[in-house]
């Protein structure tokens, strides 16, 4: 005997007339969600198209949609004088809530972690999912969000009439695959920027164009490291460095900082014939420190002697706020033993994903064999955008801009913190960038705090969370680029309030 019919009325299914997906796409969505998850059962009889519409309060085209795509894929069946049924699904306990579909996932991800390669499953661990969160509009804050640039202020019909532009005229160009190096223009531009900027020596041969500066660290652990060669990396530090260093197979090395940068004297101590070393001089991150000069030279020199090389990302460099900021080290380097890179990423707007490496001459051969066989080459319209930008003056000009806009985040996000805080907070302000930390008591727990954040749709991220050994005491990440001085205020007394109730 057939099994008496269900019918869905007053199931809760509501179709919203108002949002972008189409409502029969709404309706399939939801019926199969019901399917899948048991609510309709196998064999229950469902409303007739005409009959649900009717209930629904949508054309009967809508319903016949919806059903039709649910009939495609299996989900229903509909037999002549017997109406439309819920089919029977063997499948269907997988996708069901409670414990034995918790238990199936997790023997799933298990079976997907143990397929990959082995360096590969160490840096599932190491990488910070608040990385990969949804981009959609409205549900991301970037309310102290470290890394992340203003782009509200970004020349987007500039760069609009810079892309259109090329995209009109270089029909025939976009026919052939292009230099593994890099569009020339754009290099030419660089070396002539960061020469006079940062006292970096080269010429647009030396210049490899990246996807921004983890893919130029990437090329260099591949090309430079074998699978348990030594590599100094800063401690607190970049975790992409690291992951570079993990995929290559290297061992990193973590080497302390103090409030002139990587302590050069203890990694001698740890290892002292390291392979490479990877600093960040002009703004440590996570710290904010500004590498000294004479740390600087120390470096220099041990690279020198012990033959070693240097990965200088020269990290938050554009953003300097006070002063003449000291060489690159690239500029001071007299053994050419300095590897420089930078990253366009976090100046004009993340998505652009273009970053260079200036590598020395007799490195060139080995870096762009490994290009080849990596993406051949990055795609070419941004890039000839972006030189254009550069030649015709508008990077100078909007750097000029968010360089003082940066400043006066900066500084009211110190003012609101010592007015909540009291005059005793200690903050490390920097000289440049667009983050600064703030030290907190020992009897505050930096990563309680951070998960009360996170409910309050707030992201920082604890010094702590950088490093691979016990801190003297912790302290909070916060950026101020992407936030007007308004809601830093209003920011910092929710910070406040949650480390108090601490």
């Amino acid at each position: 005997m057939a099994k008496r019919a269900k019918s869905i009325k007053g199931s809760g299914i509501v179709l919203d007339q108002n949002a972008a997906l189409p409502l029969y796409r709404q309706l399939y969505e939801r019926l199969r969600a019901k399917i899948l998850a048991g609510q309709l059962e196998a064999g229950a009889r469902l409303p007739s198209t005409r009959t649900l519409a009717s209930q629904l309060g949508v054309s009967r085209n809508t319903t016949a949609l919806a059903y039709e795509q649910l009939l495609l894929e299996g989900y229903i069946e509909s037999r002549v004088g017997d109406g439309t049924r819920v089919a029977l699904l063997q499948a269907e306990k997988l996708f069901s809530p409670g414990e034995e579909a918790k238990a199936k996932n997790a023997e799933l991800a298990a079976g997907e972690k143990a397929m990959l390669a082995q360096r590969y499953q160490a840096l599932i661990g190491a990488i910070d999912p608040n990385e990969f969160e949804t981009t959609h509009p409205g549900t991301r804050t970037n309310l102290f969000r470290t890394g992340q640039p203003d782009v509200t202020n970004f020349p987007y019909e500039t760069w609009a009439r810079l892309v259109a532009k090329h995209a009109r005229h270089t029909l025939q160009t976009f026919s052939f695959y292009q230099d593994i190096q890099g569009y020339f223009p754009l290099r030419e531009a660089i070396a002539a920027h960061i020469g006079i900027t940062r006292g970096v020596h080269c010429s647009p041969e030396q210049i490899i164009m990246t996807s921004g500066s983890q893919g130029a660290l990437d090329l260099i652990a591949r090309v430079l490291l074998n699978p348990g060669d030594p590599v100094w990396v800063e401690d607190p530090g970049y975790w992409g460095a690291r992951g570079a260093l993990l995929a290559a197979e290297a061992r990193p090395i973590a080497v302390p900082v103090d409030n002139e940068g990587i302590e050069v004297k203890i990694g001698q101590m740890l290892c002292p014939n390291a392979h490479l070393a990877i600093v960040t001089p002009s703004h440590q991150f996570p710290s904010g420190v500004t590498m000294s000069l004479d740390r600087r030279l120390t470096l220099l020199k041990w690279a020198r002697e012990a033959r070693a090389w240097i990965v200088e990302d020269d990290y938050d460099s554009e953003f300097r706020f006070s002063g003449r900021p000291l060489e690159a080290l690239q500029g001071l380097d007299s053994a050419g033993r300095v590897l420089y890179i930078g990253t366009f990423s976090k100046v004009l707007f993340p998505a652009l994903r273009l970053g260079y490496l200036v590598a020395p001459p007799e490195l060139l051969k080995g870096f762009l064999a490994a290009r080849y066989f990596i993406d051949v080459h990055l795609p070419l319209l941004e890039q000839m955008a972006l030189a254009d930008f550069m030649i015709e003056g508008h990077f100078v000009r909007y750097l000029r801009k968010m360089r003082q806009q940066y400043l006066e985040r900066r500084d009211a996000l110190v003012e609101a913190l010592v007015r909540g805080m009291g005059a005793s907070v200690d903050i490390t302000i920097p000289e440049a960038g667009m983050h600064l930390v703030v030290w907190l008591p020992q009897d505050v727990s930096a990563q309680a705090v951070m998960h009360k954040a996170k409910a309050r749709r707030i992201y920082i991220v604890p010094v702590s969370q950088f490093s691979t050994r016990a801190l003297p005491r912790d302290g909070l990440l916060l950026g101020f680029a992407s936030s007007s001085p308004l809601e830093l205020r209003s920011g910092v007394q929710t910070l406040v309030e949650l480390i108090r109730e601490d």
